[in-house]
């Protein structure tokens, strides 16, 4: 018997590609978005104070003690959060729960490389719809016949970010079906679409703690929306699984929602970083869009950016790139420390000195 005759009932995707997690200690690693400051302390203390113990226990499936913070801390009720490991989990859920008509889900041909592979998975059939010359929206693209729209807000990997009044405008011609804001990098730089979601009931705003919160590793992402949206994302949620964050995750996440001081002052060292590393860049050669993210979209006016991209890896310096159309020649470097970005800049002085010398 031919074992392969089972591979045509098999759910065939070309999944997603993180950024490269190398396996050395000694790198600058810009290449992931991670947020380079610590998590809160209060974080540390909760950590320490764990009790392992209730590691044999069943999580609350309910994240309580995290939706509760969360709630308090937007002005929500506990109703209209949907928590889930880290908002890709988030976003999944919400497509697999939403996106179920035979129209076509629209999102910029420019932007998160999950969506069309959660599209894939799911058979979601879906367009991209381009982005303009300056790597902006254009909302009348999304004013045709759709089965749902997701976009980030800002968007990544460009960092560009809409204004609610373009949000609003684009929510407004779609009151058929879901309209969802992944707000990743909101924390640095942008206006948060969540007091929308108290005018419009067809609104899905998804943050994560993996940027601003400095917490990827512990994987919490939610959604905030209409009480009925968080409902139907429960039903869906525990037809899979009840006990999907773990309680280490919960309480973590609730201090890290505490500590409003804490997070306001790494953004802005992020925030402070971020335009002075532009300054820097633009004196090199390069040009870049008004990134509002904790990273920058670059590009170097003369010098080929697989090049750039090589040069630094040989180095231990990570930055990302994609061979993907209309973004082949632009490089996503994450905003890093101060020391950091010293050290990338030297880099690329050096680098684009050389360029054509070899």
């Amino acid at each position: 018997m031919d074992e392969r005759l089972w591979e045509g009932n098999v759910r065939k995707v070309v999944p997603y590609t993180p950024g490269e997690q190398p396996k050395v200690l000694d790198v600058v690693k810009l290449n992931t978005n991670e947020n380079p400051y610590p998590p809160s302390p209060l974080v540390k203390k909760a950590l320490e104070e764990y009790d392992y113990n209730r590691m044999r226990l069943y999580p609350d499936t309910n994240s309580t003690v995290l939706v509760d913070a969360l709630a308090e801390k937007y002005g929500v009720s506990t109703s209209e959060i949907f928590v889930g490991v880290g908002s890709d989990d988030v976003i999944s859920m919400a497509f697999l729960t939403f996106f179920n008509s035979d129209k076509p889900i629209f999102f910029p041909d420019v932007t998160y490389s999950f969506y069309d592979v959660w599209a894939d998975v799911y058979k979601i059939p879906y367009e991209k719809q381009p982005l303009d010359d300056n790597y902006r929206i254009v909302p009348e693209d999304y004013k045709k016949k759709n089965g749902g729209i997701i976009f980030p807000n800002p968007n990544a990997p460009t960092g560009v970010l809409e204004s609610l009044e373009t949000i609003e405008d684009i929510i407004k011609a779609n009151p058929d079906v879901i309209v969802m804001i992944d707000e990743a990098y909101v924390d640095f730089g942008g206006e948060s679409c969540i007091p929308l979601t108290k005018k419009y009931d067809n609104l899905l705003v998804i943050q994560t703690f993996s940027k601003s919160r400095s917490m990827a590793g512990m994987r919490i992402g939610y959604a905030i929306g209409n009480e009925k949206l968080i409902k139907y994302l429960n039903d869906v949620k525990f037809s899979i699984n009840s006990y999907t964050m773990n309680p280490l995750s919960q309480i973590c996440g609730a201090m890290a929602v505490k500590d409003d001081e804490y997070f306001m002052e790494c953004n802005r060292k992020i925030i402070a970083t971020r335009e002075k590393t532009m300054e820097r860049l633009e004196k090199l050669g390069f040009i870049f869009t008004d990134s509002k993210s904790n990273f920058i979209f670059a590009e170097h006016k003369t010098v080929d950016a697989d090049h750039i991209f090589n040069e630094l890896k040989n180095r231990r310096i990570f930055v990302r790139h994609w061979n993907a159309p209309r973004i082949s020649n632009r490089l996503r470097i994450t905003v890093g420390t101060d020391g950091e970005m010293d050290i990338l800049i030297t880099a690329l002085d050096e680098i684009i000195g050389n360029y054509g010398k070899e």
